[in-house]
């Protein structure tokens, strides 16, 4: 996990300042039940990479007894464009969006941030908690999900795998009240959070609602933080948490202070206060994807794993 946040942090910077060549990715909406299929490509020379990932969201997986979110990614060889690597693209979704969000907290939350709420208990909860122990001195963390046995197991096998002290919250707004760092990793499509109880000073990671008529937080939280985003492109198309405020005329774009790779590059100003609320809007963007892959790709053959195949 550290050597992949430090992945992220070139990722995020490769992207701001002008070395990625990436679209915002292409969604389809697929059937009767609405699944997404989203398709994520993109390229940079340094590190050099290309490739692409294939994702499906399908909310009713889980009566199927499979995950919700799926991908695939393929990585092409930079020089040639011929096929390097075939891998599974869930885990890999999983682990770099919280070390994305890990970049944030250690460019955005205040040095001394101690305390953290989780609102989400599934598979980026858990990487979340993963990746941000790494970069602040965790020694309170809370967990709420709607599901009261998701969230005590989440707090029993976080506690035990993590050696820190996780409790499950009877409520978002408990969770979230004086909390130093606050995750939202759900799959609402409605605000989880209270205005009233986000401290001054907090940094909220908004990583769940990935869609313009979607939204983790309220307007209120919105309006009173310095946002910022992974691209502001992508935002300005699917990031519901500000153009729905946008829509209210509670904010317009200016509200938007960066990209976080404008920050790691120095470009921007990031926290100014201690009583500062930072938020970083998180969408996701293929060259984190592609970047993780190559890194897993590195490792894989220093360890002789994976198996090798020709196409005819």
């Amino acid at each position: 996990m550290p050597d992949l946040i430090e992945a992220m942090g070139g990722a995020l910077s490769a992207y701001s300042a002008g070395r990625v060549v990436q679209p915002v990715r292409t969604v389809l909406e697929v059937g009767s039940d609405s699944g997404l299929f989203a398709v994520m490509p993109a390229a940079l020379d340094d590190p050099p990479v290309a490739g692409a990932k294939l994702v499906t969201v399908y909310n009713r997986n889980h009566e199927r007894g499979l995950p919700s979110h799926l991908a695939s990614i393929v990585v092409l060889d930079h020089a040639t464009g011929a096929l390097v690597a075939l891998m599974d693209g869930r885990y890999i979704t999983e682990v770099r969006t919280a070390a994305v969000s890990a970049v944030s907290v250690k460019l955005l939350a205040r040095p001394n941030a101690a305390s953290l709420a989780i609102i989400g208990s599934g598979v980026q909860a858990r990487s979340h908690l993963e990746a941000i122990r790494h970069v602040r001195p965790l020694s309170d963390v809370r967990v709420w999900s709607p599901t009261a046995r998701h969230r005590d197991a989440f707090a029993a096998d976080m506690s035990t795998a993590m050696g820190l002290p996780v409790r499950a919250a009877a409520s978002a707004a408990e969770a979230t009240r004086g909390a130093d760092l606050i995750v939202l990793a759900t799959a609402s499509t409605t605000p989880v959070l209270d205005d009233e109880a986000v401290a001054a000073g907090a940094h909220i990671c908004g990583v769940g609602a990935c869609r313009p008529d979607q939204r983790e937080m309220p307007t209120a939280v919105i309006a009173r933080a310095r946002v910022f985003v992974d691209s502001r492109e992508a935002a300005l198309k699917e990031a519901g948490d500000l153009l729905l405020p946008m829509k209210e005329r509670a904010i317009d774009e200016r509200h938007i202070a960066g990209e976080l790779g404008e920050l790691a590059l120095g470009r921007i100003p990031g926290r100014q206060t201690d009583s500062d609320l930072t938020i970083f809007k998180s969408l996701g963007m293929a060259v984190e994807d592609i970047v993780t892959a190559r890194l897993v790709v590195e490792r894989a053959r220093a360890a002789g794993l994976g198996s090798s195949f020709e196409l005819t």
